[in-house]
């Protein structure tokens, strides 16, 4: 029987490595080793450096987590021979000729960027954006992601790098019905398109912090798959 396998997160847009904190607790009493990558959104290269510096960080096998735009990072870093499963929340995937906003054109536009603004080379949340982006939470959380999120940016989704994790390792990958920030269908698609392990869920497009505990069922059923 093998050790606990080690958990690292990968966090998206208007966000930083907090937005998994209704998960990290519990996985850590559960045994696992979990890390929460701090990327800066300033360039992909950069931003993917830093999940695979996560990955080196604990010790393998690694369940790769990745929300939003989390899952091209994942996409990316999850070549590294110490990942052994992903789990994609909500989240893109890019294949290797394709970048994080080539994905999402192949689909309608989703509410939230009718409320992002570009300010000094920076996208930037608008405080009208915040219920298409996690409308299903309180309205104190909803404000606490505002104020803690990290600003990408501007042309951070149009920057490419190699690597298409999700071709040769096992994905799981959880669908936000109700998410008006990336749009659902996509999810559905970049799923299938992956052979992923499908979970649906009606959540807005943070289901992490929205329902934890679905969430955290899907990671430990990845995490299971590493462990025996």
């Amino acid at each position: 029987m093998a050790g606990k396998a080690s958990i690292v997160f990968a966090h998206g847009l208007w966000a930083d490595g907090s937005c998994f904190n209704k998960l990290i607790p519990t996985l850590q009493a559960e045994g696992h080793e979990v890390y929460s990558s701090q990327h800066g959104l300033d360039s992909l290269e950069g931003d993917v450096a830093c999940v695979t510096r996560a990955i080196e960080h604990v010790p393998g096998p690694v369940v790769l987590v990745g929300h939003s735009y989390g899952g091209t990072l994942i996409t990316k870093a999850g070549v590294h021979d110490r990942v052994g499963a992903l789990v994609y929340i909500a989240a893109l995937a890019p294949d290797e000729d394709e970048t994080s906003v080539g994905q999402q054109e192949k689909f309608p536009p989703t509410p939230v960027f009718e409320h992002v603004g570009v300010v000094d080379g920076r996208l930037w949340l608008q405080e009208a954006g915040v219920a298409d982006f996690c409308g299903d939470l309180p309205v104190a959380e909803q404000k606490l992601v505002l104020a803690t999120g990290a600003v990408p940016v501007a042309d951070l989704f149009a920057q490419q790098v190699p690597g298409t994790a999700w071709r040769t390792k096992p994905s799981w990958y959880i669908v936000a019905n109700n998410d008006r920030t990336v749009n659902p269908d996509l999810q559905r698609a970049a799923a299938e398109r992956m052979g992923a392990k499908t979970f649906d869920i009606d959540s807005s497009h943070v289901p992490m912090l929205s329902h934890p505990d679905f969430v955290l069922d899907v990671i430990r059923d990845a995490a299971k798959t590493l462990e025996s």
